[in-house]
């Protein structure tokens, strides 16, 4: 096979049963880590860690990534925050048995131009990088309107200048139409070889609406088609975020979360005829 399902569960419902429960019943076998029990995934403690690990037990899910918030920040906030919650997100990803971490590259401050957030953005992610080396983690840099890496030449010029083999691209194509991007034709191509990891996540390049994969601009269908080609597996992520998309986290509920899981099947069963 080559892909692995998994999902943000905190789309599904703020009850961390019911989210399993319901990627359980979508026979999705891994979780995208994060929020549980209302904290965000790098404000767990040793108790919710332990609680998270019940769960996961008694619907027999594993964790596909940590999806952090870091760099999801100002480009001059304080650093050494950044390095806190990846201690952190670190802690988990060797409890949970996964190598990834999702980051982002930092929004500008007020009237920075893009050539000292270019710097600024370059500068720390290095730092971060040396530390997911040392500790032998995968950071996954997605790609985010506004931040630093938001389009995908300045994606590519994140994962050329640090050049880590623990910096790779989450290819996520609804972030990229909300940079008027379209997905497989114009960033794929830049980016594919440091594509480690999807979000399945679609939407209209007219208004930036999101909906289920297929049904918009994403272009989904050509890029699954081209990761197949790869010869190895990759995790496809449900992110739908079709009832609520905010700056730090998406809703979907149930029945829409399958829904949009529902139109991937339908697109990777297209792919296998």
């Amino acid at each position: 096979m080559w892909y692995k399902l998994s999902g943000f569960g905190d789309e599904i419902s703020p009850d961390f049963d019911t989210q399993l429960k319901v990627l359980r019943e979508e026979g999705i076998d891994y979780l995208e880590l994060r929020s549980a029990f209302g904290k965000n995934v790098v404000n767990l403690d040793d108790e919710d860690i332990g609680a998270v690990q019940k769960f996961l037990d008694k619907y027999e899910i594993k964790i596909s990534a940590i999806a952090s918030p870091i760099g999801k920040v100002r480009a001059r906030e304080d650093i050494e925050g950044q390095k806190e919650k990846l201690s952190n997100a670190i802690k988990l990803a060797h409890i949970f048995n996964t190598p990834y971490i999702r980051i982002f590259s930092f929004y500008p401050e007020e009237g920075m131009s893009i050539e000292e957030l270019r710097k600024i953005s370059l500068e720390r992610l290095g730092e971060l990088v040396r530390i997911a080396e040392k500790e032998g983690v995968i950071l996954l840099h997605e790609n985010e309107k506004r931040i630093y890496g938001d389009i995908p030449e300045r994606c590519l010029d994140i994962l050329k200048n640090i050049n880590s083999p623990n910096l790779k691209a989450v290819f996520d194509p609804s972030n990229f139409i909300q940079c008027n991007v379209k997905p497989f034709r114009e960033a794929y191509p830049l980016l594919e070889e440091y594509i480690e990891y999807i979000h399945i996540k679609d939407a209209h390049l007219s208004d930036g609406v999101e909906v289920p994969a297929g049904e918009g601009d994403g272009e989904i269908k050509e890029t699954l088609e081209a990761i197949k080609e790869k010869g190895r597996e990759f995790f496809l992520s449900l992110e739908p975020h079709l009832a609520h998309s905010g700056q730090f986290q998406g809703f979907s509920g149930p029945a829409l979360f399958k829904r949009a899981s529902q139109a991937l099947k339908k697109i990777l069963s297209e792919i296998e005829r």
